[in-house]
This record gives C-alpha cells, sequence and structure tokens, in this order.
C-alpha cells in the first residue's frame, strides 16, 4: 500500500506532479542538424535520443529489428533509422523530407530537425532553418568543408540564425586525428568569414561512437571544449522578439455576437497591455486596448508566444491581415520591397510574373520587378541572372499590389519572412526574407481626375472592356481580330486593336523570345490595354500569350466582367500546316528556338469566356460569336450603371 499525504495523494502522486512542475519550468532549444550528404546528420540526432534515454523498449526493440534489415552497421545499431522514417530514404540510405524530434534532459528540452542533405532538396533545408536557435553543422571528417557544407552555412546565416556547432563528425575513420579536425576549423572560419555568424563552436565527434556526445572521449586528449549535449543545455536562450515592440497579426475577427468584437491572433514580438495605445496597419487608425480576453479569462497583458482576442476601446476597422502594432514604435507598411529569394520550384521564376505572396494572414499579388543578382555559394560571388531555378538564392526587387505592414527579417522573422506562391497550382515557389522597403515607391501616389471610366462611357455611348484572344501561331487570332473590329466600328464602337507583331515593332522592340521575355511582353500588353479600356475602347489584343499566369495578370488589371478571353483553339498540326509566316518551319530547323508549340509550351485557358475552334468555324463566324459577348459587356444601360 502507497503512503498518502494528508490532502489524499499518494506518495508516487506527488512525486509525479513535482516531475511534471519542474519539467514545465524548462526552457526549449530549437536545433537544426545540417550538412552534405552521408555527413551523418540522423546518425547523431539517434545516438542523442538513444544517450539521452529518450526512447521505450519497444522503440528500442523496433529499432533493433529494423537495424537487421535496413541497416547499415553489419547488424549493430543504426540509429540513423529512428529519424529517417520514409521508406523512401531507407532504401536509399538518405535524408528527403525534414523529420522533427522531441526530447528533453533535466535541464532543457529541445526540438531537433533532421535536413536533407542532397542539394535538391535545399528547399526542404531552408524550411527546417526557418524556426531554429542553433545550427548544429555537421562534416564528413574525411571530406572536409564541401560546396554544400557552405550553401547549408550561408541559408542558416541568411535565416538569421546566430549560433552554429560544427560537428567534425566520423573522427574515427581518420584515427580522431587532430590535425583533420584543426585543418577544417580553419576551412570553415575562412569560408564563413563574411557571414552573419555570432560564434561556432567546433567539436570533434563520432556519432556512431558516441564519442563527444554525451561524454568526453578518451580518443581525443587533445580536445578541452565541451561535449555536444553539454553545450546544447548550457547555450543561452534569449528571445528577443519579447523585448520588441508590439507586433500583432490579425488572424480573425471574433464576433460571436453583437455585444462583442474583438480581433483574434497571436503575439509574435513584444507585449500588449489593457490600456495601451496602438496602431492599426496598414489603415494607420489609433485605438486603446480595452480588453485582453481568453478562454479562461481577462487578462491584464499577454507576451510574445501567446494568443489572445484584443478588444478595442472603440470601433475601427479591422480585419484579417491587418496589424496591431505598439503606437510609439509602429512597423514599416510599403508596397515595394527589397528581399532575399530562396528559389523551392523546378518551374522557372521569371522576373514580372505575377505571383501570390503570402506574409502572416495577408494575401496579395506580387511580381518580381528586379533580379539584382544570385549567390554562388561556392564562392559567395554574386553572379547577374536573368531568370530563377531550383536551390537559387537571389537578391532581388518585389512589387505589390498593395501596401502591407512589415520589419525587416533581421528585425522580426514572423514579420519579415514571406512565401511565393502559383496562383494556379497553389504550390509554394520559393520562401523570402524582406530586407527593407524600396523608399523611391513612397514618391508615387495615385492621382484621382474628375472625368473617369463612367463619363467617358456616357460620352461614347458604350463600356470599355478587353478583349483577350490567345492560341498558337497561325491558329487565326489576328484574323479574328480584323473581322471583329469592323464588326464593332460597323457598330460605331470605338476600338483598337493591339497585334503581337506590331507591337513588336515598337514598344516591346527591345524583347526577344525567352520566356522571361514573354513575361515581360504580355506584361506591358496587359497595362497599355488596361489603359486603352479605361479610356472607354474596347480593345482587341491577339497575341499567343501562352502562358496562364500573365492572362490571369491581364484580367486582374481589368475590373470583374470587362475581360473577355477567347481562345482561338487549333490544333498544333493544323496551324504548322497554314504557318503562314513560315515560323513552323524555322522552328523545326532549329533557326527559331523558344518557338511556341515547339521548343517552347502553350497554356491553354483552363476557364476561357469563349472557345472557337477554326478548323470548325470561319473567321467571320469566330467574329461575330465574340461580337455577341462584347456587345453585353459593353452596353450601357440606365445611364452609368
Amino acid at each position: 500500500m502507497s503512503a498518502s499525504s494528508p490532502y489524499g495523494y499518494s506518495a508516487e502522486t506527488f512525486e509525479i506532479d513535482r516531475y511534471l512542475e519542474e519539467q514545465s519550468s524548462l526552457d526549449q532549444l530549437r536545433l537544426i542538424t545540417c550538412g552534405s550528404v552521408d555527413d551523418g546528420k540522423s546518425t547523431l540526432i539517434g545516438r542523442l535520443l538513444y544517450e539521452a534515454k529518450s526512447l521505450f523498449e519497444d522503440q528500442l526493440e523496433s529499432l533493433r529489428k529494423e537495424s537487421e534489415r535496413f541497416g547499415t552497421q553489419d547488424g549493430e545499431i543504426d540509429f540513423a533509422l529512428l529519424v529517417d522514417g520514409l521508406s523512401a530514404e531507407r532504401e536509399q540510405g538518405i535524408t528527403i523530407d525534414v523529420a522533427y524530434r522531441f526530447f528533453q534532459t533535466d535541464k532543457r528540452k529541445f526540438i531537433i530537425a533532421d535536413t536533407p542533405g542532397h542539394e535538391q532538396y535545399t528547399r526542404n533545408m531552408a524550411t527546417g532553418a526557418s524556426t531554429a536557435d542553433v545550427a548544429i553543422l555537421l562534416i564528413d571528417a574525411r571530406q572536409g568543408v564541401l560546396t554544400q557544407t557552405r550553401r547549408h552555412a550561408y541559408i542558416v546565416s541568411l535565416l538569421g540564425i546566430k549560433r552554429v556547432v560544427l560537428a567534425i563528425n566520423k573522427m574515427d575513420l581518420v584515427s580522431y586525428a587532430r590535425e583533420v579536425y584543426e585543418q577544417i576549423v580553419r576551412e570553415f572560419t575562412e569560408s564563413s568569414a563574411h557571414l552573419s555568424l555570432d560564434e561556432f563552436t567546433a567539436i570533434p565527434v563520432s556519432a556512431l561512437k558516441g564519442d563527444n556526445i554525451i561524454e568526453r572521449s578518451p580518443h581525443t586528449p587533445w580536445y578541452h571544449g565541451p561535449t555536444l549535449l553539454g553545450l546544447l543545455e548550457t547555450l543561452p536562450v534569449r528571445d528577443a522578439l519579447r523585448d520588441a515592440p508590439l507586433r500583432f497579426p490579425v488572424q480573425w475577427v471574433n464576433r460571436p455576437h453583437l455585444d462583442f468584437r474583438g480581433v483574434s491572433g497571436t503575439v509574435v514580438a513584444g507585449e500588449v497591455k489593457v490600456g495601451q495605445r496602438c496602431r492599426v496597419l496598414p489603415s494607420g487608425q489609433e485605438v486603446n486596448i480595452a480588453r485582453i480576453v481568453t478562454m479562461d479569462g481577462d487578462l491584464e497583458g499577454a507576451t510574445t508566444g501567446e494568443a489572445p482576442t484584443l478588444v478595442f476601446d472603440r470601433e475601427v476597422d479591422a480585419s484579417r491581415g491587418d496589424v496591431v502594432v505598439s503606437a510609439e514604435s509602429p512597423c514599416e507598411v510599403a508596397d515595394q520591397l527589397a528581399a532575399h529569394l530562396v528559389w523551392m520550384s523546378e518551374e522557372e521564376g521569371l522576373v514580372g510574373r505575377s505571383y501570390l505572396l503570402k506574409i502572416g494572414a495577408i494575401t496579395c499579388s506580387a511580381s518580381v520587378t528586379s533580379l539584382k543578382h544570385t549567390v554562388d555559394v561556392n564562392s559567395y560571388e554574386e553572379r547577374p541572372a536573368t531568370t530563377l531555378s531550383l536551390n537559387d538564392i537571389a537578391s532581388v526587387n518585389l512589387s505589390l499590389d498593395r501596401p502591407v505592414p512589415f520589419e525587416p527579417y533581421h528585425a522580426c522573422a514572423p514579420m519579415g519572412s514571406f512565401i511565393l506562391i502559383d496562383r494556379h497550382s497553389f504550390a509554394t515557389l520559393a520562401a523570402g526574407m524582406i530586407k527593407h522597403p524600396l523608399r523611391r515607391a513612397t514618391n508615387i501616389h495615385h492621382h484621382h481626375h474628375t472625368i473617369g471610366a463612367p463619363q467617358r462611357a456616357l460620352q461614347k455611348g458604350h463600356k470599355g472592356c478587353v478583349v483577350w484572344l490567345t492560341g498558337l501561331s497561325g491558329s487565326g487570332k489576328s484574323t479574328i481580330a480584323d473581322h471583329l473590329e469592323r464588326l464593332l466600328y460597323a457598330q460605331g464602337i470605338h476600338t483598337y486593336l493591339l497585334d503581337g507583331d506590331n507591337v513588336r515593332h515598337g514598344l516591346n522592340r527591345d524583347l526577344g523570345f525567352t520566356d522571361a521575355d514573354r513575361v515581360e511582353n504580355i506584361r506591358r500588353v496587359a497595362e497599355v490595354a488596361r489603359l486603352m479600356a479605361d479610356a472607354g475602347l474596347v480593345v482587341i489584343t491577339a497575341f499567343i500569350s501562352p502562358f496562364r499566369a500573365e492572362r490571369e495578370l491581364a484580367r486582374s488589371l481589368t475590373p470583374e466582367g470587362f475581360f473577355v478571353e477567347v481562345y482561338v483553339n487549333t490544333p498544333l498540326q493544323v496551324a504548322e500546316e497554314r504557318d503562314p509566316k513560315g515560323l513552323y518551319k524555322k522552328a523545326r530547323e532549329g533557326d527559331l528556338p523558344n518557338f511556341t508549340g515547339i521548343g517552347s509550351p502553350y497554356e491553354p485557358p483552363e476557364r476561357p469566356e469563349l472557345e472557337v475552334n477554326t478548323t470548325e468555324r470561319s473567321p467571320e463566324e469566330s467574329a461575330r460569336a465574340v461580337l455577341e459577348l462584347v456587345q453585353r459587356c459593353v452596353q450601357i444601360k440606365e445611364g452609368l450603371d
């Protein structure tokens, strides 16, 4: 029978409660392991888990069985299998995904991420590093500092990790030679001299044998520094964001009934108190905090990491995506930004293409207006580039479709980090870190004029719109456009026809036919078409415009209902047989690289307002079908509706 306390608790229960209370008071360190492939990252994590006694008996038994089946240690325990959870990883013996593991000692809790070493999985490594406090950068003692080592060190520095542990692994395979260790330390010191790292600590280890992981190894009597776990347990953890000004991105407007309205979110920096004077950005409205509400009742204050609902002292227009900040120290708001990008997609990144940008709870349209350079991670040299490829690290300028509140990434990562998303597949294309706003953009303002689109429409007797004909070369776009303009002209409708070839003789004469040039070609045409439609013209465009993203950009510039996309659907074989300009023949002979349909892809519209097949309809019939859509679009009913 267990002894009981005077309060009815058993001694065992009391001990458990005391243990849980002690554990809850421990601080937490987030780690990332990175380095080149086969440097032993997964083995190191497995060894840490094993030595820290963070494995249950059934896990150990399963590990022994899997080591016999998949292991690489001749029947001995293969600690890497504790982390390499994907079947593809076990079969190939590499890490592909980011694997997170949790363990703790009597001094600290740890979240450790094992990230891929292969170059093609650098995007996974960047993802794992984005939330880490410390990076364990592994180096195979036999290989020394490699290109991938420098790549990961650069990304670690770029993502604001200031502390690096240089784990020089597999020392057992170089007979624990001191000169090998010192040579690697010298190489890394030289290669990382200009990186933004506060410090790094080099430790000679053998993850497989356990040398200098938990206890000091007798094989390295010349090493007098800390063991790996000893260092990790004692590294100071200071949350600089707690001392920063208030930053509270609004996730949700909380309105359960008519008598309550608050904004919910997480305090990502600083603290908020009842009575505090704040500002709601980007509108700039000032409020006082009347209440701080949680499920457990009202609070007098909330700090970084907590997720309350804030109630203002008056009604203001605050919604998802806004940011509540300290009135005395507000963050910046801009729609033109300088940033670093880590390109994570096999799809090429193009200047001028419209993407979705997500920063916090805000999603807006954005484009890369300038690709200043990419970084050669082998030499850290800045190199000119016109496009972005998988794993490229680049310095760019961005243009957003609206001003957004932000902080430079180095000052507040949650307010300065973003992702770029494909507008159609919604795949994540890049991770970004904001450097600073582009000050020149603050000198540009929208001017509002007395005469606008409604007045011009009334004067002309019809509204303006954009008719966008797209299809392969030789599909019949220009012929249909010419017929359409004649029909509209006969009805007294003011028009202008923008033809692909004609525009390239003037406005776009400086552009070629690479994907990047095609993107810029359509961007310029879309802007011109928008201005002409605003002037009250029916603008007819006849461009191949091969990419959906740019056609969607053109649509987004025009008010809803005033953009008519017409897909002139002519099979490639038919268009090639027509070949009115002899272009397909030149492309087949290799004289026209990047020709759409031959050397460059065409992405058909998914939901055009009209699709015409020129093998079934004459150009005149096709033009009349388009005319019906345009008439409904431009007619004026009841004055200026």
